[in-house]
């Protein structure tokens, strides 16, 4: 037998694809978060410390004119 509980958890249930983008938005969200942390301006204590293996180096001086 069900209870109210089970009953009203099964009617307010997101649907699956609405939960996905919220998931796949938060994993984005983190990722191009620390890709910009990692590649900006270290903070104080921080400007000896190498970027992990796995984050790309990006270079705002890189020109494609020559």
């Amino acid at each position: 037998m069900e209870t109210p509980l089970d009953i009203l958890a099964a009617a307010n249930a997101l649907p699956f694809s609405f939960t996905a983008v919220y998931v796949v938005g938060f994993i984005a969200a983190v990722v191009f978060g620390s890709l910009a942390w990692y590649n900006s301006k270290r903070p104080p204590g921080w400007e000896d410390k190498d970027r992990p293996d796995f984050i790309p180096d990006l270079n705002k001086d890189d020109k494609k004119d020559q």
